[in-house]
């Protein structure tokens, strides 16, 4: 299956995972419509079986292949063992995605990505297309998007953590984490901290102290000090802040995106010579733009959460 990508282009992309209802889809098409204003020939290919209705154009769509509600009603599945027969019927049908990508060629590819987590962090299938895919010559990088909302709870923050540092680990591709939707980040709650302590992922000892607040956390606090351990000993997650409807935060993530998959080295589009020592040396200083995101999304209190929590 390999011989498809000897000799050929270079191609860049994106694969686009995380959770349902995390705005894969929804950032698939805003990034489209974004790189194309910028002159990229740009390519969105749905590999979710579930996604039946698509919001924009989709130049290849695993619909013609195999589809969820086929699989349930042939198999019995139900919708997580449908997903993921699916998927190893993707992985074992790899010659049809070579052939209908192939035309693809010198486009920019966005890959529109199931949302069960655990085609992420230990099932096979998706990983071995992954590898598939870099094998014919496409330089991807993982985009896994997480519901900002999420840092407003200490306790699904962890949970988010857990769940990011096992599918970087597992899916193996350059990988950037997303906070989506930040135009409703305080939706749920307010948050404990700064905005830069979420997205640089910063001392979370904090974080259990604030944990130990709650009566039931109370009870788990051990344990939860080893997944922090285990996060902050890996120190591979950090977060870039994203509203699809906000053209400085698309230029955020376009930019991350670009360095991770290697774009941003190529030949494809005018650079100038502070971006290339800035992504050379890694001088990409986050602070000011996730200060803006703050005072953009996030309302100011007069008095921190984490003040009220050191006062009790």
């Amino acid at each position: 299956m390999s011989e498809g990508g000897r000799g050929s282009p270079l191609a860049f992309g994106q694969v686009v995972i995380g959770p349902p209802g995390s705005g894969k889809t929804t950032y698939c098409q805003a990034m489209s419509a974004f790189l194309g204003r910028l002159g990229r020939s740009v390519a969105v290919v749905n590999l979710d079986p579930a996604n039946e209705t698509l919001p924009g154009p989709c130049a290849l769509d695993i619909a013609e292949l195999v589809t969820l509600p086929d699989v349930m009603a042939s198999l019995g599945l139900g919708p997580n063992g449908g997903l993921i027969y699916c998927m190893e019927y993707l992985e074992a049908n790899a010659d049809w995605l070579r052939d209908r990508l192939q035309p693809l060629r010198g486009h920019y590819v966005l890959f529109d990505c199931p949302g069960q987590v655990e085609l992420y962090t230990h099932h096979g299938a998706l990983k071995n297309v992954f590898a598939q895919l870099a094998k014919w010559n496409f330089r991807l990088a993982a985009v896994h998007l997480v519901d900002s909302h999420y840092c407003t709870d200490p306790g699904k923050f962890i949970s988010v953590l857990c769940t990011s540092l096992s599918t970087m680990l597992h899916v193996e591709l350059p990988h950037v984490n997303v906070l989506s939707k930040m135009d409703l980040i305080e939706q749920y709650g307010k948050l404990a901290f700064n905005l830069d302590y979420y997205t640089e992922v910063l001392d979370l000892s904090y974080l259990v102290d604030h944990l130990a607040s709650d009566p039931f956390f109370r009870n788990f606090r051990r344990l939860n000090e080893k997944l922090v351990e285990v996060i902050e000993d890996y120190s591979l997650v950090s977060f870039v802040p994203l509203n699809v409807q906000d053209k400085q935060s698309m230029k955020q993530v376009m930019q991350a995106v670009d360095k991770a998959n290697g774009y941003s080295f190529g030949d494809q589009e005018h650079r100038s010579l502070e971006a290339l020592m800035s992504a050379a040396v890694g001088a990409d200083f986050h602070f000011s733009s996730t200060l803006a995101v703050q005072e953009k999304y996030v309302q100011s209190q007069d008095k921190a959460v984490e003040e009220e929590v050191m006062d009790l």
